[in-house]
């Protein structure tokens, strides 16, 4: 008989497979039940690594058995997103094409970190082409769904991860974000995620979309998972250049410590500007949480996010050409057209790009001398509808799938670290962003946390399964 995990955090499945009132074997085999039962509505997942996570689970009891220590994520099933390597399957990043890559003969390496944690993988998720989509509508794999609403889009690029997550078939997934692709699922699907700051988890062995861009981070339904993850997953690592060589810097032990003496300010400006009713809710209760009462202005956040669209359609197209020369009809459409439209991109307009990339960089890092924490939301609206190609923003018709990141893109730009918080509102919840300074991951989980404690940010069950379609 498949043991019940369901409501459990890692947390607590970690600390019971240690004490030994449940096996890793049991807890495995309670998240492939979950994947059975309600996949074929969440359509989260593309890949089960059944046998692989069997494999591990045993081993994980048998360290326990021997009195060795299986680490923090003992027996923790976890999914990644399936831009991921995982060895001995190829790294579809979503796309047709891809499928015809060899098999991968290494995982990546924040696999590698979470299972040397004790987690368990279990498979990889469902995800927009490419990483270029904010929707979570794949037109090879099909749409990964909301798991409060099936009619209603997961959010992209991740959007299998937050799918899964979100659908509690496992308590903690991998994605990436490169201009909001972790917050954006996080916020449409109700769940906690984690965009740290540039450069600080490694990227090796996972399909780039556009290098100076690029964060991996992870997704969960309470913030304590969020930090056993990330604190597993720290680390130098040769094989990404771009990945820190900071020591270090634990977040777990410090969650506890509260947000006494935080200054945590409201961005204004055009951070008010183009959002529905929820949006404006979500955002206004977490800034009456935390007592925030001061309003601090991104400069130019406008242009930051053009510069970003910019910088993203020509490093994206960069990678592609060769792919889109050979084999344009085997990509989505909408994926297609925008990297070709990248690659008539003229150069002087990158250049431009990238110098005010450094003096924007510049005028928010400004701000962090003032203040500890800025809050904004991290969608404009709740989960659309799947198939929703417009809606109206300030009074203004607008396409969904390049304006659901309008609020995410000015962040990554510079590539600060970020908590999305869900606001558990009726009947879809939101997210909040919770932003603070390079390399101060640990406020922004400490500010996530004492939300979470407060009541305001929750991950709440999901209320779409029964539903169907």
């Amino acid at each position: 008989m498949t043991v019940n995990t369901d409501g459990l955090s890692a947390q607590q499945i970690a600390q019971a497979v240690i004490d030994r009132k449940l096996s890793a074997l049991d807890a495995t085999e309670a998240a492939l039940a979950r994947i059975v039962a309600r996949d074929s509505v969440l359509n989260s997942f593309t890949d089960i690594t059944a046998d692989r996570a069997r494999a591990t689970a045993k081993a994980i009891d048998a360290k326990i058995d021997a009195g060795q220590n299986a680490g923090p994520l003992a027996g923790v099933p976890f999914a990644v997103k399936n831009l991921f390597d995982v060895k001995g399957l190829a790294t579809r990043a979503g796309s047709k094409i891809n499928r015809d890559l060899a098999l991968s003969s290494r995982d990546a390496t924040l696999i590698e970190r979470m299972e040397a944690a004790g987690a368990v993988l279990i498979g990889a998720l469902n995800m927009g082409e490419y990483a270029y989509d904010f929707t979570g509508e794949n037109v090879h794999d099909g749409p990964s769904r909301n798991p409060h609403d099936p009619t209603r889009m997961s959010g992209g690029s991740s959007g299998g991860s937050g799918s899964a997550v979100g659908g509690a078939l496992v308590p903690i997934a991998l994605g990436s974000d490169t201009n909001g692709s972790i917050r954006v699922p996080s916020s449409f699907c109700g769940v906690f995620g984690l965009k740290p700051t540039y450069g600080r988890l490694s990227r090796a062995r996972s399909f780039p979309f556009v290098a100076s861009l690029d964060h991996l981070g992870p997704f969960a339904r309470h913030v304590s998972d969020l930090a056993l993850a990330y604190d597993a997953m720290q680390g130098a690592d040769a094989d990404d250049a771009a990945c820190s060589t900071r020591p270090v810097e634990p977040v777990t032990s410090v969650l506890a410590e509260g947000i006494d003496g935080l200054r945590v300010a409201v961005a204004g400006g055009y951070f008010q500007q183009n959002v529905f009713p929820e949006a404006v809710e979500a955002v206004s209760r977490v800034a009456k949480a935390l007592d925030a009462k001061t309003t601090v202005e991104i400069p130019e956040a406008a242009r930051a996010r053009a510069a970003a669209y910019v910088i993203t359609t020509t490093e994206g197209a960069s990678l592609h050409l060769d792919r889109l020369r050979k084999r344009p009809n085997d990509f989505d459409p909408a994926v297609r057209d925008r990297l070709i439209a990248g690659a008539m991109v003229p150069a002087p307009l990158v250049d431009r790009a990238q110098k005010f990339r450094r003096w924007y960089r510049a005028k928010v890092l400004e701000l962090f001398k003032s203040v500890d924490v800025i809050i904004a939301p991290a969608t404009p609206c709740v989960a659309p509808k799947l198939g929703q190609v417009n809606f109206v923003l300030d009074g203004v018709e607008l396409p969904v799938r390049a304006n659901i990141g309008i609020h995410t893109q000015p962040i990554s730009f510079i590539g600060l670290p970020v908590v999305a918080v869900p606001v558990p509102l009726e009947p879809m919840p939101i997210g909040v962003q919770i932003i603070a300074a390079p390399w101060r991951e640990d406020i922004a989980l400490r500010v996530a946390h004492a939300l979470e404690q407060m009541g305001v940010a929750a991950a709440p069950p999901p209320r779409g399964l029964s539903r169907g379609l």
